[in-house]
């Protein structure tokens, strides 16, 4: 019968090689997201496949201030891809809204007569 230890234990140490995967993941994956040469890569690739313990510490102190901008980049490369997206979607600073204020002015300073306003109003909330 298994004791309380022993899960306590087994759960550390399921812990610890999780978190390590993830990390040798994270490691792979930022050797070829980096803007190094192919032989670069592959120097580290092998590093890491055959020392792994070794290969990820030395990456991670060589390379860890590159890994954390590239991350940041990435981010922010992702977030304005998006702010870009969504402004093209959702018409911003142009849309049917605007187009009525703008005709509003237009008729209140004179410009267009009120036929004319309508007429315009019409085809835009169409």
């Amino acid at each position: 019968m298994e004791t309380f230890w022993d899960f306590f234990w087994f759960m550390v140490v399921t812990f610890i090689w999780v978190a390590w995967i993830m990390l040798l993941f994270r490691v792979f994956i930022d050797i070829f997201r980096s803007n190094s040469s192919g032989w670069a890569k592959a120097g580290w690739s092998l590093f890491v496949i055959f020392a792994p313990f070794l290969g990820v510490l030395v990456y991670l102190i060589a390379q860890g201030g590159n890994m954390a901008q590239r991350d940041v980049e990435q981010a922010q490369a992702m977030d304005q891809a998006q702010r870009d997206y969504i402004r093209s979607v959702t018409d911003s600073g142009g849309g049917t809204a605007a187009e009525l204020e703008k005709l509003a002015e237009l008729k209140s300073k004179g410009v267009i007569t009120e036929e004319e306003f309508q007429a315009q109003k019409a085809k835009l909330l169409a």
